[in-house]
């Protein structure tokens, strides 16, 4: 699958050979975790080109409106590529969130085939060649792996390491566990189907109980703070229009743009703590914070400055 118009291939490229292939690995993981088919050289090869056409255009603009235009460029050249990883975090937490909720009902019909007299492996491949979605790919890969030599412990304990899913990791190993116990397995099945449908209750149910504080740091980091010191910025620049300059204001106009951005990734990575119980996932959200809240900060001042003319 094509990302890149043909005359960029070069780039592509020569992206493959410059950076190590650990670090393409991983990107192609990624990709492949999201669901986008596509090569990690490609995809950031049209960053990469997408990130210095953005930066040349924000450069321009910015000497327009009496910005420094290097730091307008390097607005311009960070947002694609955040914004790109952004898309694709978000594109693989919507994926693995579709197979948990898609995995209850996957176990129940493998407990009834299992009660049916069909073996688990059997089952497994039965369950995959029906329906569709993210869920039936993984299995149908598990399937796969298994056809061709590995075992059925390792094909169904990879892939919820590849989803990096607590609930499914824990999901397959209690039915492994059940496995290696004896007993009636499709009882342990549906209990563990059960047990997983009412852990994903839960964490609707968490969400919903957190999105009042979360949409309270959104707007702090994204409107309150880059306004109240955008307009800061704007009053101090009109007493010095009154032949009262003061000496620190670029100092301040830098340091109020460090604390937006400073603050915006900490509201972040607070999200991140509060809707997942962890900093790491809040990264998402705070690099589109930090940006958006530096652009409002910086749009306040530019343009109340030009509106009230000083």
């Amino acid at each position: 699958m094509a990302v890149i118009p043909g005359f960029f291939k070069p780039i592509s490229n020569a992206i493959e050979g410059i950076l190590p292939n650990k670090f393409l690995i991983k990107i192609q993981e990624i990709l492949i975790r999201t669901g986008m088919y596509v090569r990690a050289s490609e995809l950031i090869a049209l960053g990469f080109i997408t990130a210095v056409g953005v930066g040349l255009l924000a450069s321009f603009i910015s000497s327009f409106f009496g910005i420094n235009p290097i730091l307008g460029f390097l607005m311009g050249f960070i947002a694609p590529p955040a914004i790109i990883g952004v898309y694709i975090f978000f594109l693989m937490e919507r994926r693995v969130d579709a197979i948990e909720q898609g995995t209850p009902d996957f176990l129940r019909q493998v407990a009834s085939l299992l009660r049916a007299g069909v073996g688990l492996e059997t089952a497994l491949e039965d369950v995959s060649k029906h329906g569709g979605g993210p869920l039936n790919d993984e299995l149908k890969r598990a399937v796969i792996e298994i056809k061709i030599g590995r075992t059925f412990e390792d094909a169904i304990l990879s892939m919820g390491e590849r989803l990096q899913s607590k609930n499914l990791d824990r999901t397959f190993r209690m039915i492994l566990e059940g496995r290696r116990a004896g007993g009636s397995l499709s009882d342990v099945i549906e209990t563990v189907a059960e047990d997983l449908r009412a852990v994903l209750a839960l964490k609707r149910e968490r969400k919903a109980n957190v999105m009042m504080s979360v949409m309270f740091l959104v707007v702090a980091a994204i409107i309150a703070a880059p306004f109240a010191l955008g307009m800061i910025m704007v009053y101090s620049g009109f007493i010095g229009s009154l032949g009262k300059p003061n000496p620190l204001l670029d100092s301040a106009v830098t340091a109020a743009g460090g604390y937006i951005i400073i603050h915006s990734i900490i509201a972040g990575l607070l999200i991140g703590v509060i809707m997942y119980g962890s900093a790491k996932k809040g990264v998402k959200f705070a690099i589109p914070l930090a940006i958006a809240a530096y652009i409002i900060f910086i749009t306040v001042g530019t343009f109340a400055s030009i509106f009230l003319n000083f």
